[in-house]
């Protein structure tokens, strides 16, 4: 039994060593976990814990929710210290726009541990940034920023997110090959090379400095045939007096000035004359600057690699405020983390959806109510209105009968 039970533990600490980070909200110690800042000079909104006004389960679904509009978001959570050399990292969240958000950020960023948490404002160093951010309708992207020998490298593709009320799914997973993988919602939605997609590196090749191109090169596919001339009646003017135009019979010349026809498109005008195109018999194609290796050019196979990560923050501002942050997972187990995202927001996600529909179902039904309650109000003014137009016309035909 004692064998078994040690095996047991051996097997969970095997397993659970893979999750390095993980916060689910569980319960109400959150606070205790996440430091607010508190940095001067920036009016930072309150986060509070809850599962939003619609979702799948009351409990699994709570997340930290931003709660005042036009505030800067700043809170963190530090954990045990670790690297990621010669193992994938993999990045985690889910975020909820329930307000149908207009203009903010809903991205998290990596540190290392020199980060002070009371005092994490938007130009604190940070390890990475991932993560949704919309503003209008031009800006409804994923941000995958790395920063590479102190300097911030933005990816160069576009990722486009979710946009809608719903809860979903951010993963990204660097690999220790230089490879990375965006998901959204467990389903890929851009993958490379991080040497490719981001300018960490000089390229590998410059063009020659030396070269340049020669004096009789003639990249004009076409030339003006030189035996083509203009013929001798192609000049004509674009516009000419209209010959059906007469002078109005109540034209006074001392009043109204020398009269003249007005003016029509003529229909013999062709235009500015150009001589017809031939081959370039001195064709040589496009010149293609030579290209030699960048001597400033290093390889370096660790692109992908941090010495040291030890926290997670949200480090946003917002116009509307209601996003809900909630499933943080960072580990290095890929298929730990895709199943741990089907456990947590793809158990909930369907019945987050239908009870969403049925809340709108239920307004459109209030709303139809109050229109023909509000219709019905007009009715029977309309109806005492035509009442009171009869007894009028009652009246009047009394009177009437009476003189």
């Amino acid at each position: 039994m004692k064998i078994g039970l040690i095996l047991a533990l051996v097997g969970i600490v095997a397993v659970e060593s893979k999750v390095l980070f993980e916060e689910s909200f569980p319960d109400t110690d959150w606070a205790s976990r996440w430091v607010q800042s508190e940095h001067k000079g920036k009016e930072f909104g309150s986060f509070k814990l809850t599962a939003g006004k619609f979702y799948g389960d009351a409990e699994q679904d709570k997340g930290l929710q931003t709660s005042q509009d036009a505030r800067f978001y700043g809170i963190s959570s530090k954990f045990t210290p670790f690297s990621n050399k010669d193992k994938p990292l993999v990045i985690q969240f889910t975020v909820k726009h329930e307000q149908n958000i207009d203009c903010g950020g809903g991205y998290l960023k990596v540190f290392d541990c020199s980060l002070d948490q009371k005092d994490m404002h938007g130009e604190s160093p940070y390890l990475l940034m991932f993560g949704p951010d919309i503003c209008g309708p031009g800006t409804k992207k994923v941000h995958v920023i790395f920063n590479y020998k102190g300097k911030n490298q933005l990816i160069k593709k576009d990722i486009r997110c979710k946009d809608d009320v719903f809860s979903h799914l951010y993963t990204l997973i660097v690999n220790p090959d230089n490879t990375y993988e965006v998901l959204i919602d467990n389903e890929k939605a851009q993958s490379g090379d991080l040497e490719d997609d981001w300018d960490f590196l000089p390229p590998k090749k410059i063009k020659d400095p030396e070269a340049s191109k020669p004096d009789d090169w003639d990249d004009r596919p076409t030339i003006p045939d030189p035996e083509d001339s203009k013929p001798d009646d192609w000049d004509q003017p674009e516009h000419i007096p209209d010959p059906d135009a007469n002078k109005p019979e109540d034209w006074d010349d001392e009043m109204d000035g020398e009269w003249e026809p007005p003016m029509i498109d003529n229909p013999e005008y062709k235009g500015e004359w150009k001589p017809k195109q031939i081959d370039n018999p001195d064709y040589k194609g496009p010149w293609v600057h030579p290209e030699i290796d960048n001597p400033e050019y290093t390889p370096d196979s660790e692109i992908y690699k941090y010495d040291e990560i030890c926290a997670v923050g949200l480090d946003l501002w917002q116009v509307k405020s209601g996003t809900i942050f909630d499933n943080f997972l960072i580990t290095d187990d890929i298929e730990e983390a895709k199943k741990i995202g089907d456990d947590s927001w793809g158990a909930t996600k369907e019945a987050a959806k239908k009870m969403k529909e049925e809340q709108d179902e239920e307004e459109r039904k209030k709303a139809e109510e109050e229109a023909k309650a509000a219709g019905g109000d007009d009715e029977d003014e309309d109806d005492e209105d035509l009442d009171d137009e009869e007894d009028d016309d009652l009246e009047n035909e009394l009177e009437h009968d009476e003189l």
